[in-house]
């Protein structure tokens, strides 16, 4: 019975892979994530799915420890990347996950790092579409921060400073 379930997990995992890298050009997109020195941290590919949009974060050379991860309005990264603007919020919502009133669609759950510094995750953002309020003029941006989002304070969740950036590209 043990090895039907890890069959079928592993037959599950193997299809979500297989979807997710064969996605087509126009539902998927990805953002470079760089450090203030301009050194790469890794990547964010974004894929559109029936159910919001699914992000796969490869990220190397963080401080370990956990860091806000969200989607910021301006799509430009320069240090210390204030130039992103504020978070991704076309509704005008409140910020934070627990909020009245909450969310921006640019919440997302705090990513912990490990000692390494590297880190692999996937975040599904039922919110987030890959439509023209995303890639508008000034297009939009993946921040990680150097602390947590606390979830609650608005605008930007006491997050502290920006330490990463990527701009997202079709």
């Amino acid at each position: 019975m043990k090895t039907m379930n890890l069959i079928g997990l592993l037959a599950g995992v193997a299809l979500a892979a297989a979807t997710f890298q064969t996605a087509g050009a126009a539902d998927q997109a990805r953002a470079a994530m760089a450090n203030a020195q301009g050194e790469s941290v890794g990547e964010v590919t974004l894929v559109q799915t029936p159910n919001g949009t699914l992000l796969h974060a490869r990220l190397m050379g963080l401080p370990a420890g956990a860091h806000a991860f969200h989607v910021h309005t301006v799509g430009k990264c320069e240090p210390p990347f204030k130039s992103a603007g504020g978070h991704f919020n076309p509704g005008g919502h409140k910020h934070g996950l627990f909020a009245e009133g909450g969310m921006h669609v640019g919440d997302m759950p705090n990513i912990h790092v490990p000692e390494s510094g590297a880190l692999e995750i996937e975040v599904l953002n039922t919110q987030l579409m890959l439509d023209a309020s995303l890639f508008d003029d000034d297009g939009a941006a993946i921040v990680i921060h150097d602390g947590p989002d606390d979830y609650r304070t608005d605008p930007a969740g006491a997050a502290g400073p920006r330490i990463a950036c990527g701009v997202i590209e079709k």
